[in-house]
């Protein structure tokens, strides 16, 4: 068993694990730790807890300390010097001619490296974009390419639904998301009304899919014969949130809803 606490990074991103060494530590504070990029600064999400082993990534770093007003300013600064590296950068993309776009840049806490996100439709010969920066920034240089999902996390925006990307509020983690969802649910398969601001389709759709799976197995298939307080009928149609389901009965030639304990099935549905 490991005592942890959980640190944030980004608004919305990934949770890490951290030993807290003995320091008291408590929820919504901000540490200083070191992670694979450097010395960061992080947001406590998690409180101190105890976790197994199959929970964490070890090793397990130890958070170095908790931040104070200096490791603050010093990140508002990071901020400012970060919206200059931008409009520099975009100007040496321009210089270039690369057919790539600017999504965000980010320095790390210690300044020890400067990282600029893009995207780009294929490959990018970027080399001579990184030479230039370096000669700008005199300090390590990364550019890393991002998806459109990454994209919409970063930049943020108001989905089809009037409220803000799940991506960029509370999402840390991407789902895989495919149409089968939304045809489980019953919802237009119109791309325009299925997919978010990124172009894929949305994350909400994931959120219920579990139970619309599980209340889906309960149901008959459309086109399944069962019998009934009326008699037997052909099922026309399910209720997947009602667990309900609409039959046409054979003798009388009418449609009657039932629920799952007044029908038995007697035949599945016939291809």
């Amino acid at each position: 068993m490991y005592e942890v606490v959980g640190v944030r990074f980004k608004k919305a991103g990934k949770i890490y694990y951290f030993d807290p060494d003995k320091l008291s530590i408590e929820k919504d504070s901000h540490v200083i730790v070191e992670t694979a990029r450097g010395v960061e600064y992080g947001k406590v999400v998690v409180g101190q807890k105890t976790v197994g082993e199959s929970d964490v990534v070890l090793p397990l770093k130890k958070v170095i300390r908790v931040a104070d007003d200096r490791d603050a300013s010093q990140v508002e600064e990071n901020k400012r010097a970060a919206k200059n590296a931008f409009s520099i950068c975009q100007t040496k993309i321009k210089e270039h001619k690369l057919d790539m776009k600017l999504v965000d840049v980010e320095y790390t806490f210690d300044r020890n490296k400067i990282i600029f996100y893009f995207t780009a439709d294929g490959r990018v010969d970027f080399r001579e974009l990184v030479k230039d920066l370096a000669a700008v920034f005199r300090t390590r240089i990364e550019l890393r390419q991002i998806g459109v999902r990454d994209e919409a996390k970063m930049l943020g925006g108001i989905g089809p639904c009037g409220r803000l990307l799940c991506c960029s509020t509370f999402l840390g983690d991407f789902e895989p998301v495919s149409i089968k969802m939304a045809k489980d649910q019953n919802l237009s398969l119109n791309p325009a009304k299925i997919s978010g601001l990124c172009g894929r389709l949305m994350c909400c759709l994931k959120y219920e899919n579990d139970n619309y799976e599980g209340s889906k197995d309960e149901l008959p298939d459309v086109g399944a014969y069962v019998m009934t307080p009326m008699g037997e009928g052909r099922v026309a149609s399910v209720n997947i949130l009602d667990l309900t389901v609409q039959v046409e009965l054979k003798d009388k030639m009418r449609m009657l809803e039932f629920t799952l304990d007044e029908i038995v099935l007697t035949e599945l549905a016939k291809d």
